[in-house]
């Protein structure tokens, strides 16, 4: 089987549903819930990293009188790295636009007019495309003219979710075959208000008249800045009509170190530029996976076009490294919650920079107490809040895939204060388990794994109030103390690993002894007022499948109930709480009202990426018995993410319904990369495993007639892997190695 070019790969997620573009540098074009989507150009909010920009700008057709043609969108087809209208005019004139991002914070509408015989040339050179913006007076500074490419540059106070004030550069620009004399640019200021793009309510419609045309102009004067400064560009078709108009506006907020805030300086991309260029990029540096499960291979791609839509470049105000945004809207920062997922996934990337990013932009913040920050804006560390994060394991897998000493040193040194604050805040007892202060900082709100110790849980909001130790958080530590053992040796600390080790026996101690249940035979929180388990079932009592302190007993009884379909054997696995749980609604109701982020019974992407990777590692530890439910999940768990089924429409919403499979549409929150599912698909499907000792060749018993993974780099060695049934055949440095599924196969590091 010949495998698909990238632009291929790209070309396969066409749909007509989506809208999202990126620059990969943290300016996106993502609004949730447009308003002006059957409207040219992009008049909707952009994001520059937090700060939310709009409008932006919009494009008129229009006609000699000064008149606006109506243009009406036939066709919107949607790829990854462009969204393609066709505008219809009087049924003779068809124009093409073609929207899509840069780096550099550029966000383009290029368009092709291309008439019929009975659209007459002279025809379409009486008309023009303007693009013209309406920003608020108030927040409108420093505005000038350039000639070199003709454009507007403004400056822009932006106010962030958090109430901050930004500055942000825009440069509204045209690149068109033309004179520069046959270009016009104006600006003006004016009372009133436009929230949605009409041209004749600009002032330029009623002064065209006059000027044959935009009247070329920069009055921003006036008794006071209040009202709406009017900014357009006028390209008459007559003059450009061989090749293609492209208006273009770009957006560099002032905190921003990455690409230059000064104009003359020269952008790495421009407008005409290839918008695929970057995806290319991007994707190529990523093995590249095929296998017969067309959602599995569809999903792969789906979810590097995340990835890749969440870009921070870092080099943005505190924002220093490059990192993944969680997702669109007031997501669009680093969380540390997903954090740990985006360096499972990145670790595959030929550039490790934003795997390490992922970390160090929060160990370079880290407070002195040794606790870290839950976000990381970029021009303030306000209300940044606190998330639980497994840490330890994510440094390891990232060092399994990339060695690099001298990351693993400063990960050890942060994380090691991190460790000691947890010990003195969250374990003042000693007794090996750690606590949850307030319902939010475990990511998962609303559940009553909580309420049964506080019943105002879920009314304190982020203010410290319950007290619980948390199985999750408890695991988390545990991981956390054993990597950090590994890392103290590797960086010949010897002592230190010795005494991480002892700290992580006495918290497995209390993993096996105190939360589990043997009765009823499942991990459990415990109430640290009587040191007694809570008995509530939730997703995250399977979270110790992650470690090494399970016996087989414990394995098997942990996969009964994951099968059970009345506790977590839902068609659309894992719910985030039993369905026997008294709360328990699969409809994201809590307590008779619809929330945002229920955590009572939705099936959570996060959930089930710790749930497939705690049995994954069960069934690399020699449990051949798990296989087959991992395999299955994994399947039903990425099927779940395409819209009824729909192998054209792969999404990754916040949470889903465990009965329906719905997706929590009504958040207006698509691209949420609060998971990680390619990890998963290398390692589960393709069946690659690095280890310390070398690369283990091991894929779970899946029904699949074929699996192929190309490209991949495992600390240096070059590795491809070709699956037909049940025969396996790995390629380590060119070298040859053949297996079955279920024979694992482990080939030396030289």
């Amino acid at each position: 089987m010949s495998a698909q070019s990238t632009t291929d790969r790209l070309r396969a997620l066409q749909r007509d549903d989506k809208w999202y573009l990126s620059c990969g540098d943290g300016v996106i074009w993502a609004p949730p819930f447009p308003a002006s989507l059957h409207l040219p150009g992009f008049w909707d909010e952009a994001l520059v990293y937090y700060h939310p920009v709009s409008p932006l700008f919009s494009v008129a057709l229009v006609d000699t009188h000064g008149n606006e043609l109506r243009m009406s969108q036939v066709g919107r087809t949607w790829q990854p790295d462009r969204l393609h209208v066709e505008w219809h005019v009087h049924d003779k004139l068809v124009l093409t636009e073609q929207r899509y991002a840069l780096p550099g914070g550029m966000l383009v509408s290029r368009w092709r007019p291309s008439g019929n015989d009975s659209w007459e040339d002279g025809d379409i050179g009486s008309m023009s495309l303007v693009a013209y913006t309406a920003q608020p007076g108030e927040d409108v500074t420093e505005f000038s003219f350039h000639d070199q490419p003709p454009s507007l540059c403004w400056h822009r106070t932006t106010h962030d979710h958090k109430d901050v004030e930004e500055t942000v550069e825009m440069i509204l620009a045209v690149n068109a075959d033309a004179k520069s004399d046959d270009i016009r640019l104006a600006a003006t200021r004016s009372e009133g208000s436009m929230k949605v793009p009409s041209w004749s309510g600009t002032p330029f419609w009623e002064s065209w008249h006059r000027a044959g045309g935009l009247e070329p102009e920069s009055r921003l004067e006036g008794i006071s800045d209040s009202g709406v400064v009017y900014a357009a560009l006028e390209v008459p078709l007559g003059v450009a009509t061989s090749n293609d108009i492209s208006f273009s506006i770009r957006l560099t907020a002032a905190s921003s170190t990455t690409h230059p805030t000064a104009y003359t300086s020269a952008p790495r991309y421009n407008a005409n530029d290839d918008p695929s260029a970057p995806w290319v990029e991007f994707y190529d540096s990523f093995p590249s996976f095929n296998c017969s499960d067309p959602y599995l291979t569809r999903y792969y791609d789906y979810r590097l076009y995340g990835l890749h839509l969440n870009r921070l470049a870092g080099g943005c105000g505190n924002v220093r490294h490059p990192a993944i945004a969680e997702g669109i809207g007031y997501f669009h920062v680093p969380i540390t919650y997903s954090a740990q997922c985006h360096m499972w996934e990145m670790r595959w990337s030929r550039d490790p920079g934003i795997a390490r990013g992922s970390l160090l932009n929060f160990l370079e913040h880290q407070r002195d107490d040794g606790s870290l920050h839950g976000r990381i804006y970029t021009n303030h560390m306000q209300g940044t809040d606190f998330y639980h994060a497994n840490w330890g394991d994510a440094v390891l897998a990232l060092d399994a895939v990339v060695n690099d000493v001298d990351f693993l040193e400063r990960a050890y040194d942060g994380l090691s204060h991190y460790a000691e604050w947890l010990d003195r805040t969250r374990d003042r007892e000693g007794c090996g388990m750690y606590d949850v202060v307030n319902h939010f900082e475990t990511g998962q709100e609303f559940m009553s794994r909580y309420q049964v110790v506080d019943p105002d849980s879920d009314i304190r909001g982020w203010c410290d109030g319950l007290r619980l130790k948390g199985i999750d958080v408890t695991v988390y530590t545990y991981q956390l103390k054993k990597a950090l053992a590994v890392m103290a040796r590797v960086i010949e600390r010897e002592a230190e690993a010795e005494s991480w080790l002892q700290q992580a026996d006495t918290i497995g101690s209390a993993i096996t002894q105190s939360m589990w249940d043997p009765e009823v035979g499942i991990f459990s929180d415990v109430d640290p007022r009587s040191m007694s388990r809570t008995g509530i079932k939730a997703g995250v009592c399977f979270y110790p499948l992650l470690t090494d302190l399970l016996d087989d007993a414990m394995v098997e009884s942990l996969i009964t109930h994951l099968r059970d379909p009345d506790e977590f054997g839902t068609q659309f696995p894992v719910p985030s709480s039993s369905l026997d749980d008294p709360l328990f609604h699969a409809d994201a109701k809590w307590k008779g009202k619809r929330h945002k982020c229920p955590w009572n019974g939705r099936t959570w992407p996060m959930v089930n990426s710790h749930v497939i990777e705690g049995l994954l590692r069960q069934w690399h530890n020699g449990r051949r018995s798990v296989g087959d439910l991992a395999g299955d999940l994994l399947q039903r768990f990425v099927m779940m993410m395409f819209h009824d089924r729909d192998l054209s429409r792969p999404n990754c919403h916040e949470h889903y319904n465990p009965i329906t499979g719905h997706a929590s549409v009504y958040r207006g929150i698509d691209d949420y990369q609060h998971s990680w599912v390619n990890d998963l698909l290398i390692r589960g499907v393709a069946g690659l495993e690095p280890t310390a000792h070398g690369i283990l060749i091991d894929p779970l018993p899946l029904a699949m007639d074929h699996t192929t993974l190309l490209g991949a780099t495992v600390r240096g060695h070059t590795v491809e892997i070709h699956r037909s049934g049940s025969n396996i055949t790995a390629a380590v440095d060119g070298v040859e190695h053949s297996t079955r599924v279920g024979r694992p196969l482990e080939v030396p590091y030289d």
